[in-house]
């Protein structure tokens, strides 16, 4: 016998599916799916956010300095001619970061890759490529979820039954993050 359904489709068919509605249930808190997807991507989403609860806060912080290219008004880059040829100018910056310890660092890289990358458009700008930013998930896995459900043993999505689909009476449900 399986440990986990087949749903109909073939192992790569599936694997893209799941990974793309535990993508889809992290960035937006809650999708509509079947139940037996349902219970799939379940596992694979409590598995992720138990992974990041347990490495929330194994990071130090450090101080870097960067060279970051001195903008102008319009945001364009300054450029000063040197020796006939134009350079940009640089100025050095002091950052503070958060460096990874080793087991986060592979919870992160475990993490990366289950999730797809996620574009968010603003809806001003709608199907332009301009004003585009990517999301980090595991960023927002450590940051925003993992924080929440420190104090849970396990239970972090929550399946409501919402009826049969129309067409073929598959029985369909919400799973949403607690």
């Amino acid at each position: 016998m399986a440990q986990y359904r087949k749903l109909g489709k073939t192992a790569s068919q599936r694997k893209a599916l799941l990974r793309n509605q535990v993508t889809a249930l992290l960035n937006n808190g809650k999708i509509v799916t079947t139940e037996a997807r349902a219970k799939e991507v379940r596992k694979i989403a409590e598995g992720m956010i138990a992974l990041a609860v347990k490495e929330k806060d194994n990071f130090e912080t450090v101080t870097v300095t960067a060279k970051v290219a001195v903008k102008d008004a319009q945001g364009k880059r300054v450029k000063t001619v040197v020796d006939g040829k134009k350079v940009t100018q640089f100025e050095k910056v002091e950052k503070t970061i958060k460096k990874d310890m080793p087991s986060r660092l592979h919870a992160r890289r475990q993490m990366l890759k289950v999730l797809y990358p996620v574009t968010e458009v603003p809806t001003e700008q709608a199907g332009k490529k301009r004003n585009t930013k990517e999301v980090d998930l595991v960023a927002k896995l450590f940051d925003e979820i993992a924080p929440k459900y420190v104090s849970r043993q396990g239970g972090y999505t929550r399946m409501v039954k919402i009826g049969p689909r129309r067409g073929d009476a598959a029985m369909e449900v919400i799973l949403e993050l607690v």
